[in-house]
């Protein structure tokens, strides 16, 4: 159970302790009697049973499932708010939680055939489309207040098919199927956007997928293209016939520079070889010097470092041991001044005691009778003529005789001493 349930069922559990104890100062101030305890029971449980059951059936609280957001309505006054995610509080009655996905949905137009646009000829074809969009997070109370709940057949659905039937019918079905595709997707998605914005709703793109044209176009498509091919097929085997008488040409010149090229690069490539042995050398012994001082700096940074920690660590061990002294010091001075104030309050106590005791004389009697309450099972004693301690009467210490109440209540006295 999670802690917001707990804290509902701890606000219940107070709401009817307080109307219990509202009825029975109702009770006490009108008739003077409470009712029966049966009675009382019966209506408590009553009380328990009405509350267990609205809690069943309305429960108060409501979980935000994950990717969507919640608006909680108030049927009352007619006020929204927005719950992001975890779990919301609810008053059975007054407010309605109506859950709305914050995550990009798709929507895909479906069961309308396989062929359900035209193109500007008349041709039936088919188009899979794909439309990707989100609730405008800035808008989600007026969605949730004005929508329906199917956002997508609703809403989304007439749109997209008002919009795809209109665009598609201003294109030829070779523009829909090949050259102008991309255009007709940005037009449908500036034509779609501003109706969907109106409703709260963000598009983010529309994609269009695969085209299913009729079959005689396909066929003679498929004719067309075929005499297309073998057309461009002669055409570039003609080029190719040219292309290859260049290239024979072409790769003798290359082979002949090509040999001439290698013994230039041969040369050229054993003379900067030697130049760059030569300067090699020049470069290695000043990077061996300067390796040799690196490593001689490295050796004397080290033996600083070492150093340095060594008198960090002394000065380390001389502040925790003066910070411990003070510690020390500072305990002992607290304890003094506990024990001296401790002193003083125990000496005023005992002051006011006594100043009490001076001005009550009979708070003595009924410290003893506190201590022989657990010894005595009944003591029945009038209180002495001449003022004196009660006690003395039990104990046979009195100046009179002691009273028959007394006298009677002793032997009862000596028994329960006896058995303890």
């Amino acid at each position: 159970m999670s802690d917001r349930i707990k804290k509902v069922v701890l606000a219940v559990r107070a709401v009817l302790g307080k109307g219990a104890a509202g009825a029975r100062a109702v009770a006490r101030s009108g008739a003077g009697v409470l009712p029966r305890p049966g009675l009382r029971s019966v209506l408590a449980l009553c009380a328990i049973g009405g509350a267990g059951y609205l809690l069943v059936k309305h429960p108060p609280v409501a979980k935000i499932e994950r990717g969507n957001v919640g608006v909680r309505l108030n049927q009352l006054s007619g006020a929204a708010s927005v719950v992001r995610d975890g779990t919301v509080m609810l008053i059975p009655g007054v407010h309605e939680l109506r859950q709305l996905p914050v995550l990009d949905q798709i929507y895909k137009p479906a069961g309308r055939g396989d062929q359900p646009y035209q193109s500007v000829e008349g041709l039936a074809l088919g188009v899979d489309l794909s439309v990707r969009y989100a609730i405008d997070p800035a808008k989600l109370v007026a969605v949730a207040q004005t929508l329906p709940d199917d956002i997508s057949s609703a809403v989304i659905d007439p749109a997209v098919q008002g919009v795809i039937y209109k665009v598609v019918t201003r294109y030829t079905v070779r523009e829909i199927f090949s050259s102008k595709r991309a255009e007709i997707q940005q037009v449908i998605e500036a034509e779609l956007k501003p109706k969907l914005a109106a409703d709260g709703i963000l598009l983010r793109h529309v994609t269009i997928g695969k085209i299913t044209l009729p079959r005689e176009y396909m066929a003679g498509m498929e004719t067309l293209l075929a005499e297309e091919l073998q057309t461009e097929k002669m055409r570039y085997t003609l080029e190719l016939k040219e292309k290859q008488v260049k290239q024979t040409a072409l790769e003798a010149d290359a082979d002949k520079i090509k040999r001439e090229k290698a013994a230039e690069a041969a040369g050229n490539e054993q003379i900067i070889a030697a130049r760059a042995q030569e300067q090699a050398m020049a470069h290695v012994l000043p990077f061996k010097q300067k390796q040799i001082e690196q490593r001689r700096l490295e050796a004397e940074a080290e033996k600083t470092s070492r150093i340095k920690t060594s008198e960090g660590a002394a000065q380390a061990r001389v502040i925790e041991a003066t910070g411990e002294a003070d510690s020390r010091r500072k305990l002992a001075d607290a304890e003094a001044y506990r024990q001296e104030v401790v002193g003083k309050v125990s000496t005023a106590q005992m002051e006011r005691d006594g100043a009490v005791i001076t001005r009550h004389p009979l708070l003595i009697q009924k410290t003893m009778a506190d201590k022989l309450s657990d010894k005595v099972s009944v003591i029945i004693a009038a209180p002495p003529t001449d003022g004196g301690f009660i006690g003395a009467a039990l104990l046979g210490q009195g100046k009179g005789t002691p009273a028959p109440a007394a006298m009677a209540a002793a032997p009862a006295a000596d028994t329960a001493a006896e058995e303890e």
